[in-house]
This record gives structure tokens, C-alpha cells and sequence, in this order.
């Protein structure tokens, strides 16, 4: 736990003096910060790591890490993978690639204020369009709102459905990203493209009643997806405009 908590210190600290840099400056290397901080190369390095994955740092192999351009964040409504599909006549369905209960590594605890070692259910799945692969989830839920899950049949399921109906878990809030990435290969078959193909990346946080239950990548092949947004007039807070994902035809 205490590591867990330096951990969780040097990120906060990072990301304010983030904030306040130029971007192209140079942040210190972990062994620099291990011993600023005072903590482990390995925390270090795990900071680092998670700040280039957020997007805020960029790492240049032998030169070092640099705070990167800030990536621009659209507000977004966005139905579910299934509901959408069959909005459009198409029939969604999965091919389910792991479901299991098993304890969260520190990366997942970290995204969803959990203890390490603590129990989650992990669902990757290929989301299928009429039977065409159109795109890959893979998502962390907190198995103590979630009891027995990892015994559902998700081949031609909701997930969302299957939370509300069985659990009674309606989210309330939440977060997503959406980033610009380069297809990982252990996703080329999977997805039916080419290795370097384009692709978006959807990182979403979901939470429930004050506590976060989910939290979703989604890959989405870059040719076979758009983002359209209808913007309207800024009238009140918090008013602007509503964004989707649509897939083409």
C-alpha cells in the first residue's frame, strides 16, 4: 500500500507540473525522479509510463520524455455496440475472446479505485456487425457489483443490458477518451486489417452511485468507423454539442 501511495502522490505531482510546461519540455528520467521523489525506479518508471499513456508525455528512445501537444477531448453520447447495430437493421454479435474472474493487477486497481490483488471480471470481445469484425473490447469490471458475471453467455449479449437487468447498475458518469493509434498485432486477424493499419482507440471510465464499475477500451478499425458531432449554440452551461460514433456503410 505504501508504494501504491508514492505511486499515486508522484502521478498527481507530475500531472500539475505538466500543466504548467511548454510542450516539447523535457521531463527528468526516472532515475531522476526515483531519487527526487524518493521512490523505486520501478514507480518511477511506472509514472512515466502512464503519463505517455494518457497522453501527456511523449518518449523519444535515447533522448528521453517530453510533454506532448494536449490531445483534444469531444464530448460524446454514444449508444452501445448493440443498441446502435440495431438502430440500423444489423445484428450485433460477439465472438468472446476471455472472460474470467481473477484479481486486478495494478494498473486496473489504479483505474478503478481498487485495491491490488483485488477481484474483477475481464470481458475482451470481437464485436461483430452481421457477422463482419468491426470491433475489439476489452473491459475491467469491479466484481463485487458484479457477483457471478463471469458465468454469463455474452456471445449475442448487451453487456449494459445484462448490468441493468441483472444488477441493477445504471451508469450515472463517466469519462471517455478517444485516441489515434496504430493497430496492435495480436488484433490484425482478429479485426480483418493489415499490420500498421489506422485505428480509434475509446477509453472509457463508467461509474455508478458514486463508484466506478467499469472501465472499456475499444478499438475500432479507422476505415470502417467515422466520429460525427452536431454542434449547436453554446446557450447555457454545460450546453454544446452531441457527438457519435457511426459506422460506415
Amino acid at each position: 500500500m505504501a508504494d501504491r501511495s508514492k505511486f499515486r502522490t508522484l502521478l498527481d505531482d507530475l500531472r500539475r507540473q505538466i500543466e504548467a510546461m511548454p510542450v516539447g519540455t523535457a521531463v527528468p528520467s526516472e532515475r531522476a525522479l526515483a531519487a527526487e521523489a524518493g521512490v523505486s525506479r520501478m514507480t518511477a518508471r511506472r509514472a512515466l509510463d502512464e503519463l505517455t499513456r494518457e497522453g501527456r508525455l511523449v518518449r523519444e528512445v535515447g533522448r528521453g520524455s517530453f510533454v506532448a501537444r494536449p490531445a483534444v477531448t469531444l464530448p460524446l453520447h454514444l449508444t452501445g455496440f448493440t443498441e446502435d447495430m440495431a438502430s440500423r437493421g444489423i445484428t450485433a454479435t460477439s465472438r468472446v475472446l476471455r472472460l474470467a474472474e481473477e484479481p486486478a493487477d495494478a494498473a486496473s486497481a489504479e483505474h478503478l479505485g481498487l485495491v491490488e490483488g483485488a477481484a474483477v471480471i475481464r470481458l475482451d470481445r470481437v464485436r461483430l456487425a452481421d457477422g463482419r469484425p468491426m470491433a475489439i473490447e476489452r473491459t475491467t469490471l469491479d466484481a463485487s457489483m458484479v457477483p457471478g458475471l463471469a458465468d454469463v453467455d455474452f456471445a449475442d449479449r448487451s453487456l449494459y443490458r445484462e448490468l441493468e437487468h441483472r444488477y441493477g447498475v445504471l451508469f450515472d458518469a463517466g469519462e471517455q477518451t478517444i485516441r489515434a493509434a496504430i493497430v496492435q498485432p495480436e488484433d490484425v486477424a482478429a479485426l480483418g486489417v493489415d499490420e500498421g493499419s489506422a485505428v480509434l482507440e475509446f477509453v472509457r471510465v463508467s461509474g455508478c452511485g458514486g463508484r466506478l464499475v467499469e472501465r472499456t477500451v475499444s478499438t475500432y478499425p479507422g476505415d470502417r468507423f467515422e466520429l460525427s458531432a452536431r454542434i449547436a449554440p453554446v446557450t447555457a452551461p454545460g450546453s454544446g454539442g452531441r457527438s457519435a460514433l457511426r459506422a460506415r456503410r
